[in-house]
């Protein structure tokens, strides 16, 4: 069934313009002309907006007009700002790091040649990359959970390759998706009920969920409505645009891979680990990649292994592969779960499932264990190009044998505003309680002014968001929603490493330095959130390309917050201007004296050949 515009997408679509414009204080009237989301085309966008745009009064305590003159007047506005063009249509679906062109120049070994390649600084694109012809705004969820607009991806190979498993099917103007997947033909919701009744899902107790070789990620897209929230990842490579469409979907996600580097998450970070048919070699040099799992989940989480070699006496003929080679297989993996103490808790059909001792007071034994070397418990989070090591992750101390090691957390939604064991224990320097609630309070306080600002904060219009400075985490849990979730970033370079608290409030996030590209591909996000951030790289790297990295992965009409210091503003606000972008800036909502400040932007809506030259 193709599903066709109609005129409540235009209706939804006028109300976006109205929320934006009277949000901003009339400042967002001038987008009327051209903006466009949704199957809708908008005609009757500006009779809307003149009707509503009247009404400016909505946001008293909010000025529109920075007092702080002085500093904008040191800023020559006789200087052109300088012009970015467009990049040629070729680069549409452009991932600087993941460049297959690049790709493949590296070793196959270990997957090296799909892990994070970036190019060199005169290797960089200088340039605006377009959207596809005939690009609509996704769906809102969870309608998008199911239908993604064809343009946005029009990508029919896995429709074909995966048509037996239910994956994907193209219908019309839009792709389906079913909720199948290699290991779950028929649907994920059956096949998490069937996880359900070994692992406590419905509880709160698992919240936080790694999905390693996600496919279209339907298992992630799936465990939303039990209030999980899935990182999927998945490599650029021969199943075109699977992550893409993960991300058109609604469902966090990232391109990435298992091979020589570590995951760019902190320890203790999951609940639950999961393995669908995902091709990873588990048992492989010397299980470093279960290890590398291990490292990462949070003592008493789950891993879900389905597929091969699981079951591999009644399946080896189906799946066409040497009875003694899956046997060999399976071997490997039960010996690096006995030598992680991870009990198997479950093994039925294809599913198995191991659960990670809440401490080491049950592993004693493999302290003399010769196979057994141990990491550095300093090195646990030091993650970011760092080589993977097949060594045992420490677990933290504990004084009892029923302790949690690292602390135990609440069930969500309790845990959000609970105190992080690694707060409560004092593991993270500077931040105590009292700071942690203090910066609880302050995002509260924040948010509520983004949400007189920009009205369609709280409407289910913005479904993927990224927090490019996280620090606590405080963004994210002030806005969570159903509607909406947000990827936490950490920079590499932050004077505190607080992901793994961010981890503790059953929040997602990555490690990431905005001095390269983000693993992910254009047009990922609706709004982005940046506070502090050009000040912590105002010295590291050119802001341009941080700039322009932010344009590739906000889609058209997607939003940006800034918030940081007037100056540095100033000097964003003069590269945006050369961007595409409509900004407005504001004053903090304590008012005008304090020198931090917002800066609001929206990227306008254009596509492949509007109205200018590319650049080659």
């Amino acid at each position: 069934m193709a599903l066709k515009p109609n005129s409540t997408d235009t209706r939804t679509r006028s109300s976006i313009q109205i929320f934006i414009v009277v949000g901003l204080c009339c400042f967002f009237y001038i987008l009327g002309a051209w903006q466009r989301s949704g199957f809708g085309k908008g005609d009757s966008i500006a009779l809307e907006m003149t009707k509503h745009s009247a009404d400016c009064s909505i946001v008293p305590t909010l000025n529109f007009e920075t007092h702080h003159a002085g500093e904008v007047g040191n800023v020559d506005e006789s200087e052109k700002p300088k012009s970015f063009e467009p990049c040629h249509p070729r680069y549409v679906d452009y991932t600087p790091c993941q460049d297959q062109s690049r790709a493949m120049t590296f070793p196959r070994d270990n997957m090296i040649y799909r892990e994070r390649h970036c190019p060199r600084e005169e290797e960089k694109l200088h340039c605006l990359v377009p959207a596809p012809n005939g690009y609509v705004t996704p769906f809102p969820w969870p309608k998008s959970r199911d239908y993604v607009p064809y343009a946005n991806a029009p990508y029919k190979a896995l429709t074909i390759e995966k048509a037996i498993q239910n994956w994907i099917q193209y219908e019309g103007n839009v792709f389906r998706f079913p909720g199948g997947g290699t290991q779950f033909p028929q649907g994920a919701d059956k096949y998490i009920d069937q996880l359900a009744k070994v692992i406590p899902i419905t509880n709160g107790m698992v919240r936080t969920a790694l999905d390693t070789g996600c496919g279209v990620a339907s298992w992630g897209a799936y465990l939303w409505s039990r209030n999980v929230i899935a990182m999927s990842f998945a490599p650029r490579d021969s199943h075109e645009a699977q992550v893409q469409f993960a991300l058109e979907r609604g469902v966090p996600a990232v391109i990435g891979v298992l091979g020589t580097i570590k995951m760019p998450y902190p320890s203790r970070a999951f609940d639950m680990a999961h393995c669908s048919r995902c091709l990873i070699p588990w048992g492989a040099n010397d299980g470093m990649y279960m290890k590398e799992v291990d490292r990462v989940l949070r003592p008493g989480g789950y891993w879900v292994l389905s597929g091969p070699p699981i079951n591999w006496r009644n399946n080896y003929r189906a799946w066409q592969r040497p009875k003694k080679e899956l046997e060999e297989e399976q071997k490997k993996i039960e010996e690096v779960a006995k030598l992680l103490c991870w009990e198997k808790k479950h093994e039925k059909g294809e599913i198995a499932v191991w659960r990670k001792r809440v401490n080491d007071e049950a592993c004693s034994g493999r302290q003399h264990n010769s196979q057994a070397n141990f990491c550095k418990a300093e090195e646990a989070n030091d993650v970011w190009y760092k080589k993977m090591d097949a060594c045992l992750t420490p677990y933290p101390d504990v004084s009892n044998p029923e302790e949690v090691a690292g602390g135990k957390l609440k069930p969500f939604p309790k845990r959000l505003y609970a105190v992080p064991p690694r707060v409560a224990s004092g593991s993270v320097p500077v931040v105590s309680v009292e700071t942690y609630q203090g910066d609880n309070e302050k995002w509260k306080k924040h948010v509520g002014a983004y949400k007189k600002i920009n009205r369609l904060i709280d409407s289910g219009r913005y479904r993927n968001i990224l927090d490019m400075n996280a620090g606590l985490g405080g963004f994210a849990a002030a806005l969570d929603s159903p509607k909406l979730w947000v990827m936490n970033v950490m920079p590499t370079i932050a004077e505190k490493d607080t992901l793994g608290v961010i981890f503790e409030r059953g929040l997602i996030g990555i490690y990431h330095d905005w001095c390269e590209a983000f693993s992910t591909y254009p047009r990922t996000y609706d709004l982005i959130h940046a506070h502090g951030l050009f000040s912590l790289y105002k010295d590291k790297c050119n802001l341009e390309d941080i700039l322009l990295e932010m344009d590739r992965i906000l889609r058209p009409e997607g939003a940006v917050i800034f918030r940081d210091e007037v100056d540095v503003l100033i000097k964003v606000k003069k590269i945006t201007a050369g961007m595409r972008w409509d900004t407005k800036m504001v004053d903090h909502e304590d008012g005008p004296l304090v020198p931090e400040k917002i800066l609001v932007a929206v990227k306008r809506y254009w596509v492949v050949g509007a109205n200018s030259t590319s650049v080659q």
